[in-house]
């Protein structure tokens, strides 16, 4: 029985990243640019440059470490990049652009995978050096472009909703929320109970950053619209993201969503939750560690659960999130790359840094192995997260597309827009982008 389950809930997953490899594949015909027939050569041993942003729990620096103790000759060193997402693209780009070789090995966000294939920045992956019928097929989808593997699963991710749980119980709420107006109903409710003073009710990530593009996209998805058709064509200026946007804007002018919120990315948004700032928070399952420590840095160990994320009319739709390691076409020492990123993301090392880190892992026996779930009791709801996922728009323009969405959503949200206008000037840049 819980493999029939388990392979109905991949071919799900399955299906809504074959309709986002649907929509790449529509945008590079648009473009002109084409990804390489066949591999590249994947020659040259020696050391190699590992490219990612900060990772505050050790964990990835801890699979480094273990490959650097078995191969002195091929030694990983760690290039750190900034922590916003789109700062971190940028400086990949910039290398790829002059055709650097200082960046090896890329850990890309999954929705950054078709932009840098189509444009050649990274290098098919054999399939053969990888499992990729053990993982997630959504994952392996995620990784590929024009039905080539171009990354490896590193990790994947689902939205989940922190709720404090011990507040919610002594306000007499049971269940998490599933709607935005059950979400609200419950903070009054919160707010209200001496032990919440000085608490605000919600926020996600709402800073100028991939984070806003993000919460929009799971806002339009989780009110019953989307960003784009399926023929690609932009989708915003519609009655379902009028209902979502006005849901985000009209928390800032309430305060349901604290002002200061329009900074947050994760961190900003987990240190909240974490120092008992927030009723709920929308965060990536990463957090779950740092918010369950036990050595006093947590003020809400013991005191959340996690959901799903709620919506319009019911459950809300997580974006599809995660990472994916891509060798850049312009680094030497190839082969160790390849080496490199078979044991990085080799399921003994997902595992032990599922330990440290709690990042959701890429094989899905862990998601209902009881050994692991009672350590971490949230990958069951995050596998139901995902299941219902949908991708953000893996377009070959991707920036130019992320930077739309966030310059027109931000200025709503900070009242520079109204609802309306930024919706319609958001519909003529995407439709610009697209048909550009």
């Amino acid at each position: 029985m819980m493999q029939r389950r388990r392979d109905r809930r991949l071919v799900g997953l399955a299906l809504a990243a074959t309709a986002a490899i649907t929509l790449t594949a529509c945008s590079a015909s648009d473009s002109g640019t084409s990804a390489p027939a066949e591999e590249a050569e994947l020659e040259g041993r020696g050391p190699i440059q590992y490219v990612s942003s900060p990772d505050a729990s050790g964990a990835a620096q801890a699979t480094i470490d273990a490959w650097n103790a078995d191969h002195p000759d091929e030694q990983v060193t760690w290039v750190e990049l900034p922590l916003d997402a789109d700062q971190q693209r940028q400086q990949m780009v910039q290398n790829a652009q002059v055709e650097g070789d200082a960046y090896s090995v890329l850990n890309l966000d999954v929705v950054w995978t078709s932009e840098f294939a189509a444009n050649r920045w990274i290098t098919a992956l054999p399939e053969d050096a990888l499992p990729v019928d053990e993982f997630v097929p959504a994952t392996v989808e995620a990784a590929s472009y024009r039905d080539t593997l171009y990354g490896a699963p590193y990790y994947t991710d689902g939205a989940l909703l922190y709720s404090r749980t011990d507040l919610l119980a002594a306000a007499g709420v049971t269940e998490p929320p599933r709607t935005w107006a059950e979400m609200q109903s419950a903070c009054d409710a919160v707010l209200a109970l001496p032990d919440a003073a000085g608490m605000s009710c919600y926020a996600g990530q709402f800073d100028k950053n991939e984070g806003l593009t993000v919460n929009f996209s799971e806002a339009v998805a989780s009110a019953g619209g989307s960003l784009f058709d399926a023929e690609g064509q932009p989708t915003v200026d519609t009655p379902e993201a009028r209902a979502a946007l006005d849901f985000l804007v009209d928390g800032f002018a309430s305060g349901m969503i604290p002002r200061d919120a329009i900074t947050f990315q994760e961190e900003q948004g987990r240190q909240a939750f974490q120092e008992g700032g927030l009723v709920f928070h929308r965060n990536w399952p990463y957090i779950y560690k740092s918010l369950s420590a036990d050595d006093g840095s947590s003020a809400v160990a013991g005191k959340f659960g996690v959901s799903a994320i709620p919506g319009e009319n019911g459950p809300g739709v997580s974006t599809l999130g995660g990472r994916n390691i891509a060798i850049s076409s312009f680094a030497e020492n190839k082969a160790t790359a390849v080496d490199f990123i078979a044991f990085f993301t080799s399921r003994e090392q997902e595992e032990a840094r599922l330990a440290l880190s709690s990042r959701a892992p890429v094989f899905p026996e862990f998601f209902e192995d009881p050994t692991v779930t009672t350590t971490y009791p949230y990958l069951p709801t995050l596998l139901t997260s995902l299941e219902n996922a949908q991708p953000r728009p893996k377009v070959v323009a991707y920036g130019a597309t992320t930077a739309a969405i966030q310059d027109e959503i931000y200025a709503a949200l900070t009242g520079d827009k109204d609802p309306e206008t930024a919706l319609a000037d958001l519909q003529d840049a995407l439709t610009a982008i697209v048909n550009g």
